[in-house]
């Protein structure tokens, strides 16, 4: 396992570098690292050749001698001079934020979809880092530009360029089939009807605990050759792939739930560009469910990047329903109307509404059905009850209503089948010969 020194800088602009710090930590463990050492310096601007003090780069480096790390990680985006600079001065590798995120993305990514995104990614910034990168060869100018006249340094380096640039096509190519694929189920998820709601929220906020949840209560089979749960784990970006699985709650709608993946602060803007096919889940949906963990201290924090990241998006005008996961860890005081409970008694309290929002907790099963009313009266704008008189002829459409439709009463008559549900719009439109009254 590798050790590694994280370096981190208080800019003194309203962010808490603290608690950026101790999710750079996570990040790293997440990356199987083991975190040898932590170090911060306050500025006043950031150092163009260093990013920090060249004094604090002689301390990094006495501090990296001392903890024995094999990698020195930086909590900011550096500049490639800057990554340079230090990897000379400091003779250790060193990495960044983005450049840790686009690693972890890299080992998680599973779908041929998610590894292209990762790869374009990854690639995307590493092409304005190639200087420096052949350091030890020479480099001498040649008049005519052609590779002939260059040193070994900079034939190697436009070399490089050529194939990374030449792969980034590719890979663009290659994406732009699988998105293809992925609007063409899409438009076909849009022609079943079903209403689509998307998970989103911060990483590791129980996006996935929430649609295991949802699964193992009210799940439509899927059939042997498709997995029916996604991964749940106690770590950052544990999952990458959207998942999109169709909900059938008993005597409540049908909805088409997905998964997406999570945000973070500070999140690279190549991977947004490169999983923008993938988030476009979250701005086509018809609702969203914003998972928050309701039990990290930062979780005000954590719902302002999740509301930053979508309106990047431009999905930030899509209705949203707010989950206050983990709320079975917290401090009864901490919830609306359950001022006074003991800490004991808490879960036997739980679930509490409030509004636009739900505090539950998915791993323990507590409020689903809750939930399942929340996303109904959210969805109810398009739907109609209505009483019908179907033909005995048409069964076809009476099988349909079964199946996507809540029917509260079905009667045989004379004259066919009276039911009453309620149904989607486009339904009641389509069925309307056979409304009665």
């Amino acid at each position: 396992m590798e050790r590694v020194l994280l370096v981190g800088a208080n800019l003194n602009d309203g962010e808490d570098y603290l608690t950026s710090l101790e999710e750079l930590g996570a990040l790293a463990e997440a990356c199987d690292m083991e975190v040898a050492g932590v170090t911060s310096q306050t500025l006043e601007t950031v150092h163009k050749a260093f990013y920090i003090g060249t004094g604090k780069v002689d301390e990094v480096k006495r501090m990296a001698e001392e903890y024995d790390v094999d990698v020195i990680i930086f909590d900011n985006s550096l500049s490639p001079m800057q990554m340079r600079n230090l990897q000379e001065r400091l003779e250790k590798p060193i990495l960044d934020r983005s450049a840790l995120i686009l690693d972890i993305f890299a080992r998680r990514a599973r779908s041929r979809e998610a590894k292209l995104q990762v790869e374009v990614a990854r690639l995307q910034y590493m092409l304005p880092r190639l200087v420096g990168l052949h350091a030890a060869l020479s480099r001498q100018g040649g008049a005519s530009g052609s590779l002939s006249n260059r040193g070994a340094g900079e034939t190697k380096l436009e070399l490089d360029r050529r194939v990374l640039e030449k792969r980034l096509s590719e890979l663009r190519r290659e994406l732009k089939e699988v998105g293809n694929e992925r609007e063409t189920q899409r438009k076909r998820r849009v022609k079943s009807g079903l209403p689509r709601v998307a998970l989103v929220g911060y990483t590791n906020a129980g996006k996935s605990t929430l649609l295991n949840a949802m699964l193992d209560l009210y799940g439509a089979d899927e059939g042997e050759d498709v997995e029916r749960h996604v991964l749940e784990k106690d770590m950052l970006f544990a999952t990458l792939d959207t998942t999109v699985r169709k909900i059938m709650p008993p005597e409540h709608h049908a909805f088409l739930l997905s998964d997406t993946v999570g945000f973070i602060h500070k999140l690279p803007h190549n991977l947004v560009e490169a999983f923008q096919s993938t988030l476009e889940e979250a701005k086509e949906a018809d609702l969203l469910i914003q998972v928050v963990d309701y039990s990290d201290e930062h979780y005000k924090e954590q719902i302002a990047v999740t509301n930053q990241t979508l309106k990047k998006l431009q999905a930030d005008g899509v209705p949203m329903l707010y989950i206050y996961n983990k709320s079975d860890l917290v401090s009864p005081d901490a919830l609306p109307g359950l001022s006074g409970v003991a800490a004991e008694e808490l879960t036997s309290h739980l679930p509490a509404v409030s509004g636009d929002a739900i505090y539950l907790s998915a791993k323990k099963r507590i409020g689903m059905e809750e939930l399942i009313c929340l996303i109904e009266e959210k969805l109810a704008g398009g739907y109609r009850e209505c009483t019908l008189l179907i033909p005995y002829t048409d069964g076809r459409a009476v099988s349909y209503l079964n199946e996507n439709a809540v029917v509260f009463e079905t009667e045989y008559v004379e004259d066919g089948v009276r039911m009453r549900v309620n149904c989607k719009k486009e339904d009641y439109g389509y069925y309307m010969k056979y409304v009665e009254g």
